[in-house]
């Protein structure tokens, strides 16, 4: 009889092998075969299962099989001899085998927290909280590129995403210098390259702490150097930019069209508007509004933002999600991202209706390009048709909720949220403006300047 030629029976059984004392193999009536080592430790009879039968391998492995996997007649006899070695050392072989197994759960364990420990959200908040707020006074600034534009973050007492960046999730031994340049020209081609150049800077700083925490071997950052040309930025929108990039967002609808629309209404920042979340939102009742928490402002201090009608009409067409926590969402858990590639299909919407107004204008070149804008520039054309209507600018400054400007120091603190009343009016007087120019009101109310707004 082969080990091949064993059949299985009615009953289980159990083949000894002639060259090894205690070595079975074990065939059940089902015709499942394994092997079994049979000894006695401490006066008891004991069984150690080896794992299961094998015939033949048919290709060399790289290390011996362990315990538990499948093995061949010879390797089942190795690891026999290897347990009666642990018994002839007065050791119980399926006692050692238990603690391996423990220990190899341990280690998994282990393995997996170390894992975590270098996950790129997890290392910038301890960036954060043991190197940044110790030391530079601005590190709210440096926790908003981390949470905003580098890593996302998690709720600290819930552990929930409340933002996925373009890292989050990332282990910082793989990020190359190429997934920097790359990071920092998204961040430059979105319009912002200032931005670009101070997340350059705390990246530099971040890799390098990394290095002396013996979280990495070297910074990826040497040998780069700052990309983006900074220069001082005054585009502002001019009266047909506006008009066109508003119908474009009409059509572009939910998440970003609506939100390029409240950009423009409220003169928020990007991350405001993009992370607004319903509960900050108050549509009901005679004054509805939308408070912006010091969590989540640039400067650290709460906002009230009065909500025009328009406005209004936007967030109640949008549909809540049972359980959504932000308005602006594609996956109903997390804000929305890919501002470059969201801005590229509304420059490409406007483009092609200014190219449709060209056409039936009679103008034959038509339209090549659209001038470059970044979306802070949205804020900026708010803020400079503010004035262009008369809006005094320590109004349009509260509005925008700029620490500096012309209330400053003591008045400052004490005028944090006063004008609300005035608020209210500069804004419906530039909702008034916006919706004459885009042709969804008659101009009845507000006077039309003659200055012409330039690019």
């Amino acid at each position: 009889m082969t080990l091949k030629s064993v059949k299985a029976g009615s009953a289980r059984q159990e083949i000894p092998d002639g060259l090894v004392p205690g070595l079975y193999l074990v065939i059940q009536p089902s015709g499942t075969k394994s092997w079994a080592l049979r000894y006695r430790f401490g006066g008891k009879p004991k069984k150690l299962t080896i794992g299961p039968f094998l015939f033949e391998r048919t290709e060399p492995t790289e290390r011996p099989p362990e315990a538990g996997e499948a093995m061949t007649l010879p390797e089942a006899r190795t690891a026999a001899r290897q347990a009666l070695q642990l018994l002839a050392e007065g050791k119980d072989p399926s006692e050692a085998r238990k603690r391996a197994v423990e220990a190899a759960v341990t280690e998994a364990a282990v393995s997996k927290m170390r894992d975590a420990s270098f996950l790129a959200e997890n290392l910038a908040v301890d960036f954060i909280t043991k190197y940044a707020m110790p030391k530079n006074r601005t590190w709210k600034e440096t926790q908003r590129q981390f949470r905003k534009s580098i890593t996302g973050w998690r709720d600290p007492e819930t552990g929930e995403v409340k933002f996925k960046g373009p890292w989050f999730g990332r282990d910082v031994r793989d990020i190359s210098k190429r997934d920097i340049v790359k990071l920092l020209d998204d961040i430059n081609d979105g319009g912002s390259p200032i931005a670009a150049n101070r997340i350059f800077a705390t990246l530099s700083v971040w890799f390098s702490w990394m290095v002396g925490r013996d979280k990495l071997n070297s910074s990826p950052m040497v040998g780069l150097k700052k990309n983006a040309v900074e220069s001082a930025r005054d585009r502002v929108l001019t009266d047909s930019e506006i008009r066109i990039l508003w119908k474009a967002a009409s059509g572009d609808g939910y998440p970003f069209g609506h939100m390029w629309q409240l950009l423009l209404l409220t003169g928020q920042r990007r991350g405001e508007v993009a992370e607004m979340e319903w509960s900050e939102l108050h549509l009901q009742g005679e004054e509805p509004h939308w408070i912006i928490p010091k969590t989540r402002s640039k400067n650290g201090r709460p906002n009230h933002v009065p909500l025009t009608s328009e406005a209004v009409r936007i967030l109640n067409g949008i549909t809540r999600d049972k359980g959504a926590h932000y308005v602006f969402s594609t996956n109903g858990s997390t804000a929305v991202s890919g501002f470059s590639r969201s801005k590229k299909r509304l420059e490409e919407k406007m483009l092609a209706i200014m190219q449709s107004e060209a056409a039936s204008a009679g103008n034959v070149l038509g339209v090549a390009s659209i001038p470059q804008f970044g979306l802070h520039d949205l804020r900026r054309t708010c803020a400079t048709n503010m004035a262009r209507l008369g809006i005094p600018i320590h109004i349009g400054e509260a509005i925008l909720n700029h620490v500096s400007g012309s209330v400053s120091g003591v008045a400052a603190v004490y005028n944090r949220f006063d004008y609300i009343a005035e608020k209210r009016a500069a804004l419906e007087k530039w909702e008034e403006f916006l919706l004459v120019l885009t042709g969804h009101r008659e101009s009845n109310v507000v006077p039309m300047s003659t200055f012409q707004n330039r690019a």
